[in-house]
């Protein structure tokens, strides 16, 4: 660990934004999980959710199953399992997101009219089959993006970037990039992880806090 890097790793957790994340429901190509995990990693979200698919393909969702094309974002992005959209959202809605499914219904809006300021989820499904509709009724809201060509829809990746983003735009006008939004503590311990993530496994195995880090990201003895 350089100074240099360290000093990144807590620059970067500095705008990390534990309200902002994404719930892949049953995204299926292991290149549209990789992009979304890299976009996530590109505006700040801190973890990402995903329900695993039912066709009987297990994603490692440790990253063994990412592609090249998500640049090792899943080192920084942490993606956690949950076994069904329905409780995903349910649980998410308790700890007080706002899931807004990327879902065409009668009460859908136009995503750019939603306010990401608040705790946010969006909820993306897997392009041939799209958000199920037990979730998207489950959401607090309904999310499309306009579209005035002969496609009726983008690529999941590609619309979860386009809104991501628009989040990431409402969230910078809104100066929530400016100060840590995690704890002081959370902070040090995801500053660990990152710079020390073998032993950092050892240390959770062991159920022990994490060694104190210098200025330097040099462990303390």
């Amino acid at each position: 660990m350089t100074p240099e890097r360290y000093a990144k790793i807590l620059r970067v957790l500095s705008r990390r934004q534990p309200t902002l994340t994404v719930l892949m429901d049953q995204v299926n190509k292991p290149h549209n999980l990789s992009a979304i995990i890299r976009t996530c990693d590109a505006v700040g979200v801190l973890e990402a959710h995903a329900v695993p698919p039912d066709d009987g393909r297990p994603l490692d969702f440790e990253g063994h199953t990412f592609e090249a094309t998500s640049g090792s974002a899943h080192k920084w992005v942490r993606v956690r399992r949950h076994a069904s959209a329905a409780q995903a959202v349910s649980d998410l809605q308790g700890q007080g997101f706002q899931v807004l499914a990327t879902h065409l219904s009668q009460r859908s809006v136009d995503y750019r009219e939603a306010d990401y300021t608040r705790p946010t989820c969006v909820l993306l499904g897997a392009e041939k089959w799209g958000v199920g509709d037990a979730a998207a009724s489950a959401a607090d809201g309904n999310i499309i993006i306009p579209m005035f060509g002969m496609v009726q829809s983008l690529n999941v990746s590609v619309a979860a970037a386009t809104i991501l983003f628009e989040a990431q735009r409402q969230r910078l006008a809104a100066r929530m990039y400016d100060a840590p939004q995690l704890s002081p503590a959370e902070l040090r311990d995801r500053a660990f992880e990152w710079s020390y993530p073998d032993m950092s496994a050892e240390y959770r195995e062991r159920d022990e806090p994490y060694p104190t880090l210098d200025d330097a990201g040099q462990i303390i003895l």
